[in-house]
Formats: C-alpha cells, structure tokens, sequence
C-alpha cells in the first residue's frame, strides 16, 4: 500500500478554531487574501473554503449574520441571487468545469458545518474528480494550493461592482 502524506493538513484539522463567526469576520479583514475573501458587495461577500470539496470551492454567504432565509428583506435576497449568479460565471470562466454543486446545507441537522450563517457552495465538478481517495484513503487530494486558486479568481472578482 502506498501512503500520501499531507502534514500541511494537521493545521486544518487540529488547530485552534477562529473565534466568532468567518462569514461575519473575514470580509471586514484588512488582508482579504489571507482571509480569502474573493468579494465583498451590499450584502454578500465570496470566500473560498478552507476544506474544499474540489478545487475552485466557493461559499457566498450574507453580509448579515443570520441563519434562516426568511428572514432576508427582498433588497438582501435580490442582491444575493445576483451575486450567486455572477459566482457561477466566474467559476464557470475560469474553471470550465462539466457540471457544478451549487447549494446550501441548512441547519447542523441539514449538514451545515456553519449552521448559524447560511451560506451556498458553489463546487465545480468534472467527471471523474471522485476517485478512491476520499472513500479508502480518508484524503482529498487537491490539484492546486488555495492561494494559487486565490490568486487566479481574485482578477475576476475586482471587475464586478461592489
């Protein structure tokens, strides 16, 4: 059997968690690469995730903290629609993936991981990114670091209006 050995990984899964809430927390850092934050409008703002699915995984979250859609005014909802819909061609531009994920999980029952911030997946997919890894191996292997896939979609965020 052969082993892949990813250390960089112990990080992610031991280290200490940030305090507070990353959808409200991030936008507002000073280093937005650091943070990962691609986009900060009215009321969205787009970030990679930290513990992608695939490569180019993107969350859209609401500037407002809450959890529940219906509480959204329709200025909120609106403005999050378009900035879902903007995501998806960006992801869509610089990716070409065959198919995409683009969802929410609402609720710890619901399979959030952020349950008090609803937030969407945008996960792009080609036929084939699922191999053995994950299931036998318990790893994900990614094909590019996050800040290189940062740094790629950064200029594509920067020309849509804030």
């Amino acid at each position: 059997m052969k082993v892949l050995w990813a250390p960089w990984r112990m990080v992610h899964i031991g280290g200490p968690k940030e305090p507070g809430c990353i959808f409200c927390n991030k936008p507002e850092a000073a280093d937005r690469r650091e943070a990962l934050v691609l986009h900060v409008a009215e009321h969205g703002s787009v970030m990679l995730n930290k513990f992608p699915y695939a490569n180019g995984h993107l969350m859209v979250a609401p500037r407002r903290h809450t959890a529940d859609m219906a509480e959204l005014t329709p200025a909120e909802y609106g403005g999050l629609s378009d900035l879902l819909r903007a995501t998806v061609a960006v992801v869509k531009e610089e990716f070409q993936p065959e198919g995409m994920n683009v969802g929410m999980n609402l609720g710890a029952a619901g399979g959030a991981g952020i349950a008090d911030h609803m937030h969407w997946h945008v996960v792009p997919r080609w036929v084939g990114d699922t191999n053995f890894m994950p299931l036998i191996g318990e790893v994900r292997v990614m094909p590019e670091h996050l800040e290189a896939v940062y740094d790629r979609l950064a200029p594509r965020f920067a020309t849509l209006a804030g």
